[in-house]
């Protein structure tokens, strides 16, 4: 069948995203084919756009999705045709009508998780899973630091924090940014257009500052960061929206207080199956309980994603952002 599809025939910037038409082959023994309802956009897809992150080209874009499997290779038996599925890694290419994919991160949907709701968590939702669950796990005592809160990401971190009883402190650029995350359950806010957010940090802790900082800003948040651990912190750094943190010196993790730094993924918090499926139940109950609601703040159709792209990289955004097919 033919289908369309974004390709990026060479790095650069959103104009290199191209709209064409692709023969899509039916499934391998060990693969999968989804019919996409809704594909989530991730700061992750500038990265691979732009060779950041080193992809052969051509190749498609976007690891996060939903919709149902239309047809199914003879070695997979946990997934049916007619299921309604969501995935939020994988190889990429979910910035398209229709894929064929290994099924390896494909989870089923429950009844209550729609399209959209479920394009715009599996890859930032179970970003926040493993962030809060596995690799640095929040007891319900903590204050804690996290950029970008207003994000896609970050308004689920906020939401998620809240029903776990921890204070969030959350990074944001703007007035209007810093409401939506006080909405979401961020216990305070630092514009860092405005303020310095390590004072700011130092203030709403009384000094003490915070055991852990998520940062998926990168390099001009780096530094900043690590002065607000305390001693024996963890900097967990999950992403490099504004630059890749470079040339990190480790005595300086010894002269802050002995800190601890990790750079984690969600591939290598999703394996085995069983805790890849264990991690999306909770998810997924977090969202049926209402504990979680997806703001879900724009929508662009398949072919603008370039648009979609300037407006990600530009912070225009706010919430998450799906593409629809």
């Amino acid at each position: 069948m033919k289908a369309k599809a974004i390709v990026v025939s060479a790095h650069g910037g959103p104009e290199v995203l191209q709209a064409v038409e692709l023969d899509v082959a039916d499934p391998g023994p060990d693969e999968v084919r989804i019919r996409n309802h809704a594909i989530g956009l991730n700061f992750i897809d500038i990265y691979y756009r732009t060779g950041l992150y080193p992809a052969a080209t051509p190749h498609g874009l976007g690891f996060e999705g939903a919709g149902v499997v239309d047809a199914v290779g003879s070695n997979v038996k946990f997934l049916k045709e007619g299921d309604r599925v969501g995935y939020g890694q994988g190889p990429l290419g979910a910035y398209a009508e229709v894929r064929v994919m290994p099924p390896a991160m494909v989870v089923k949907l429950p009844k209550a998780i729609g399209f959209d709701d479920a394009a715009a968590a599996m890859l930032k939702g179970l970003t926040v899973q493993y962030l809060f669950r596995q690799t640095y796990r929040l007891q319900g005592t903590e204050t804690i630091l996290f950029h970008a809160a207003a994000g896609g990401v970050g308004l689920i971190a906020c939401q998620w924090a809240r029903a776990l009883g921890v204070k969030l402190i959350g990074t944001v650029s703007s007035p209007e940014k810093a409401a939506l995350a006080k909405k979401n359950g961020a216990w305070a806010t630092i514009d860092y257009s405005k303020e310095n957010f390590v004072e700011r940090v130092k203030e709403l802790t009384g000094g003490a500052k915070v055991p852990v900082v998520y940062d998926g800003v990168g390099k001009d948040t780096w530094e900043g960061s690590l002065d607000c651990l305390q001693p024996r912190g963890l900097m967990v750094s999950f992403g490099n929206a504004s630059g890749a943190v470079a040339g990190v010196n480790l005595g300086i993790l010894a002269a802050k207080g002995s800190l601890f730094v990790t750079r984690p993924t969600l591939g290598t918090h999703a394996v085995p199956r069983s805790r890849l499926e264990a991690s999306a139940e909770e998810l997924f109950d977090m969202m049926a309980s209402g504990k979680i609601k997806l703001e879900i703040d724009q929508r662009y159709k398949l072919a603008e994603a370039a648009q979609a792209h300037i407006d990600l990289a530009g912070r225009k955004t706010t919430g998450s952002s799906v593409l629809v097919p």
